[in-house]
């Protein structure tokens, strides 16, 4: 995983509550082993018609918007089901960075676990930055060194994260990095038990 330090980046809206994991990746997309190429189907049923045809209506569509590693959204971000697929498709299509009011639990949890920031906001806040962004070219500099949201005008907000997490994304650390560091550790422990093989000598 990445170290996760600062991003500046144009601000893609997604003005909608209640976002579910199946809206974010459809189930029919599950079926891939690796990490990566999900991406493509991020938001699906929205970013593409029933022939297949890009909607130039929805959000994420618009030109403007292209290259955004910055998402706001409302409530519930994330809800439904539990599938890890989600953040890995945000993430492959290029989000590093979500602001909502409210994530779902899991979804949040698992946001973490594989580099992307997830911050949580009052509503009323959220609802200015979903104004600025009729701005065009809008950008906001999240710094979790600094744990600021900021932007050219001087706005700046200040946000908290749990400080264990905000270490791992600082450091680029998941859950088998954070097992890794303490490898030393779990060898000698290992060393000083007979292997199975042994055992049954």
């Amino acid at each position: 995983m990445e170290p996760f330090k600062s991003v500046t980046s144009v601000v893609s809206p997604l003005d909608r509550v209640n976002v579910d994991t199946d809206a974010i990746i459809p189930k029919q997309f599950l079926k891939r082993i690796e990490r990566t190429g999900f991406g493509q189907f991020l938001f699906y049923e929205w970013r593409f018609d029933e022939q297949e045809n890009v909607n130039p209506d929805f959000e994420l569509n618009k030109p403007r918007y292209s290259g955004s590693q910055i998402l706001i959204a409302r409530n519930n971000f994330g809800c439904g089901s539990s599938r890890e697929h989600a953040p890995w498709a945000l993430l492959d299509y290029g989000f590093k960075v979500v602001i909502a009011p409210s994530f779902a639990d899991i979804f949040h949890n698992n946001c973490f676990k594989n580099g992307i920031l997830p911050i949580v906001l009052p509503e009323e806040t959220v609802d200015q930055l979903f104004k600025n962004t009729a701005t065009e070219g809008y950008e906001l500099t999240v710094d979790l060194e600094a744990n600021t949201i900021s932007d050219k005008s001087g706005l700046v907000i200040p946000f908290e994260v749990n400080d264990y997490r905000r270490h791992c994304l600082l450091n680029g650390l998941d859950d088998i990095g954070i097992t890794l560091q303490q490898e030393d550790k779990i060898a000698a422990y290992e060393a000083t038990y007979p292997s199975y093989y042994q055992t049954q000598a």
